[in-house]
């Protein structure tokens, strides 16, 4: 065996043994436990519906956005990121255009649109809107649906979380599971 060989030989080794042991080993360790201890999550956290016919379906996950256009629907943050200042020019077309669509959407409604609704979060998925800016919809849902502002408020409660302990983070409604609840499907 040549000098070079007997350097190389351990190295080889090495790289096999780890690559074994951290990406085959490991990796099915933790997704064994993550299913054993938490299968919902591990799955995507996916809102499965049974329908009345029996059979389930899938209507995406409560940890990613769908977006949601319609005056009967609640909506959501914009969906897609970008890299634009807070400040450009950029940025204050993109609000404008959101501001002005959710105008005309709900003419009647004159309050002052919440900034989570025409602007994106960082990933550009936010599932959750903050419950000021589901408060912000609750008359023109109420309007669509037929159904009282109780009742829409009653629904959005419901898919309201509160912050972590009590202190950390800040109270999000999820509007995948409002809207599912306002289709009678939750």
């Amino acid at each position: 065996m040549t000098k070079s060989m007997k350097i190389l030989r351990p190295a080889i080794m090495c790289f096999l043994v780890m690559t074994i042991v951290c990406g085959v080993i490991y990796t099915a360790a933790v997704t064994g436990i993550a299913q054993l201890i938490f299968p919902g999550q591990a799955n995507g956290s996916v809102i499965t519906v049974t329908l009345k016919d029996g059979t389930q379906k899938d209507y995406g996950s409560a940890l990613i956005a769908q977006e949601f256009t319609g005056a009967e629907y609640m909506i959501g943050r914009p969906m897609g990121t970008t890299n634009f200042s807070p400040v450009s020019e950029e940025q204050k077309a993109l609000v404008q255009e959101r501001t002005d669509w959710l105008h005309a959407l709900d003419p009647d409604n004159t309050a002052d649109i919440p900034m989570v609704l025409v602007t994106a979060s960082g990933s550009g998925v936010d599932p959750n809107i903050t419950p000021e800016a589901a408060e912000y919809q609750v008359t023109r849902l109420a309007r669509e649906r037929g159904i009282s502002e109780d009742d829409v408020r009653a629904i959005i409660s419901k898919y309201t979380t509160g912050r972590f302990l009590g202190i950390f983070g800040e109270p999000a409604v999820n509007v995948l599971e409002v809207n599912l609840a306002l289709d009678g499907l939750l």
